[in-house]
């Protein structure tokens, strides 16, 4: 089967219907990232949520559930978050997403001391439970900031963190779109990260040249928007490559409803193409076994990094 799975982030218990997910089964979709927030955590039984999700999905699979909140600054979004990791198994998912926090008024640094504190008891936890917490790369944030919600915005922070807390089970939910908004070369970083990539999101981004040039990144001119996946800057079939390089086996999720070109009544056209070069990305369409000669190479796992 293909090392790299092709799936769509859905928004939780309070936008997401389980009832719906039947009707996206015809799409091809390969798995769904679950997100869920604040709403769902104090609304809803979660047990209940779990069963109800579970027999809509009719088998296909949940790459991550996400869980974007703040655990450094809140006591209650840190329970959130302890609540779902226990309940995680109820999914049958292995993988948490989250942002890694900040303190207000603190910078990368000063947050560090509460970083190692927080996530060494969620990283033990995770341990003794067989998960694996992706710390999304969203870049909200700076080194020198005191006005930061996520601390894991780029590889100066990753190294400080991965330091603090050296725990196999913490790693990165990686995007092109959030280091490209920093002028970060998306495919050099992958092929520096990819051992600590736990999940990937599906959000590319378009860089005008032509206006940084001219105005500058501080302009009145935009310069930087999102993009689905195939309608961006960012080679895939790259992005594929590195990450089966580095015995990547997981997935890609499509995090839609962030494009400014193809959104409204065009968003799942635009995913839909985005699955197709997706696919044929990271190695085809349909997976073929062939026949029983396979060349000259030794089988991948002999070799994959």
């Amino acid at each position: 089967m293909f090392e790299i799975k092709i799936g769509t982030v859905l928004m939780g218990a309070h936008a997401l219907d389980p009832d719906m997910l039947p009707a996206l089964e015809p799409f091809g979709f390969e798995g769904y990232e679950v997100s869920l927030d604040r709403y769902c955590f104090r609304t809803y039984d979660i047990a209940e949520y779990a069963k109800r999700l579970n027999d809509a999905l009719c088998g296909t699979p949940l790459s991550a559930l996400g869980c974007y909140a703040n655990p450094l600054a809140s006591e209650d979004d840190r329970r959130d978050l302890i609540h779902l990791m226990d309940c995680a198994h109820l999914f049958g998912c292995n993988t948490i997403s989250v942002f890694a926090g900040a303190l207000p008024d603190h910078t990368v640094a000063e947050s560090m001391p509460t970083f190692k504190k927080v996530f060494s008891e969620l990283c033990a936890r995770a341990e003794d439970k067989g998960l694996k917490i992706a710390m999304e790369n969203c870049s909200g944030s700076s080194w020198t900031s005191r006005d930061n919600y996520n601390i894991a915005y780029g590889p100066d922070a990753w190294e400080m963190m991965f330091d603090a807390v050296p725990s196999e089970a913490l790693g990165l939910e990686w995007e092109p779109s959030h280091q490209m908004r920093q002028l970060i070369d998306p495919i050099a970083q992958l092929r520096r990260w990819a051992r600590r990539v736990y999940h990937i999101h599906g959000k590319d981004g378009t860089i005008a040249w032509d206006v940084i040039r001219e105005h500058g990144v501080r302009g009145r001119e935009p310069w930087f928007w999102d993009r689905t996946p195939g309608f961006g800057d960012t080679n895939w079939n790259d992005v594929c490559t590195i990450l089966m390089q580095n015995g990547y086996r997981g997935f890609i999720t499509i995090e839609g409803y962030h494009d400014p070109v193809h959104y409204d009544d065009g968003e799942w056209s635009a995913q839909m193409r985005s699955l197709t070069y997706l696919k044929d990305c990271r190695g085809g369409q349909t997976f073929i076994e062939g026949p029983a000669y396979k060349g000259f190479q030794k089988p991948k796992a002999s070799y994959a990094k």
